[in-house]
């Protein structure tokens, strides 16, 4: 592939507030672009909050991966990891989309990933879950895995 194919190639990526899908030329800083609908940013450097409504804008119309964290507001190991998957949320844009799943509110959701324990992360990417984890993870540990969700990712293309 030549640097013109590189430059001309677009990549989709789902706005985290009204969950347009916006092309971007691949190579660009999407950092630092806006949603064309909505005018928000495309990226906070924070979890956006996922809903069953927006799921298909962000796991089969957007071309980044993303990670979900299953969550439940009265659950102490979820309350301990939120400040670490927020802080790697901020690390890892824009090369991954971090969401959050309240489970006590999007019920559908939990069913379908079969949720059984909290938290737990699902990795997407390319329209599948290529990785799961279990159990809140310290900021090493959740760096790893999500080292190592990118590479099978990478992998499954």
């Amino acid at each position: 592939m030549t640097e013109a194919d590189t430059a001309t190639r677009l990549r989709t990526i789902a706005c985290p507030a009204c969950h347009t899908v916006t092309p971007v030329p691949a190579g660009t800083d999407a950092r630092a672009l806006s949603c064309p609908a909505c005018g928000g940013p495309l990226f906070t450097g924070k979890p956006m909050t996922l809903t069953a409504e927006s799921f298909t804008a962000h796991t089969s119309e957007s071309d980044l991966p993303l990670v979900i964290d299953f969550w439940a507001d009265w659950c102490g190991p979820c309350k301990t990891m939120a400040p670490v998957f927020e802080a790697l949320a901020a690390e890892f844009e824009p090369h991954v989309r971090f969401a959050k799943v309240d489970t006590d509110k999007e019920r559908e959701l939990a069913d379908y990933f079969r949720i059984s324990s909290i938290p737990t992360l699902s990795f997407i990417a390319n329209r599948h879950e290529v990785a799961r984890a279990a159990g809140a993870m310290f900021a090493g540990d959740l760096r790893r895995w999500l080292y190592d969700a990118l590479s099978r990712a990478g992998e499954a293309k």
